[in-house]
């Protein structure tokens, strides 16, 4: 089923492989800078989550980027971003003198969730559908064209040929050699 102004599959791929490198990009920024980002946050004090959501968006991105079917990976991009949100609502007190940059922050991984979902819809949606199997109906087909009756000691004048025949010296030794 269409639906319009739906992202087609061709272009849901093209925005999924997107994030997934956006996703490896910023796990890279978060794996290996953590203070760069707490300190940015006014959160200091959580560099190992930080650096540990840096190994999630990685795993992610390559998972998006590797799959034949990335809308699983887009799904669990979803959710890391719902965790993301969670993480930057406790840096968003009034003590916090960045508090701005955690809204700004806040409203950026809102606005990629929003792309996220909409692009892991459109993955589900468009899924290619899978054919079945193809079946073969053999029940017209007959290994016996003129009937069994017929068939029936048609082959009673065939003689084996020599090379068909087990070699004399692999015969037992009580039948005859020729």
């Amino acid at each position: 089923m269409h639906h319009e102004g739906r992202l087609s599959r061709d272009r849901a791929l093209g925005l999924a492989e997107a994030l997934g490198w956006f996703s490896i990009g910023l796990g890279a920024l978060e794996l290996f800078a953590p203070r760069t980002v707490t300190r940015a946050l006014g959160m200091e004090g959580k560099e190992e989550t930080v650096a540990l959501y840096g190994v999630r968006e990685i795993v992610t991105g390559i998972g998006i980027l590797a799959s034949e079917n990335p809308g699983p990976w887009l799904w669990g991009r979803v959710g890391g971003d719902a965790l993301d949100l969670f993480s930057l609502a406790g840096g968003a007190h009034a003590d916090n003198p960045q508090r701005s940059h955690v809204g700004v922050a806040m409203a950026t991984v809102a606005g990629i969730a929003v792309v996220d979902w909409v692009c892991a819809e459109a993955l589900q949606e468009t899924r290619p559908a899978t054919t079945p199997p193809r079946r073969v109906d053999y029940a017209r087909r007959s290994g016996f064209p003129q009937g069994a009756h017929a068939a029936r000691g048609a082959a009673s004048d065939f003689e084996i040929p020599n090379d068909m025949r087990t070699p004399d010296l692999l015969r037992p030794l009580n039948q005859t050699r020729h």
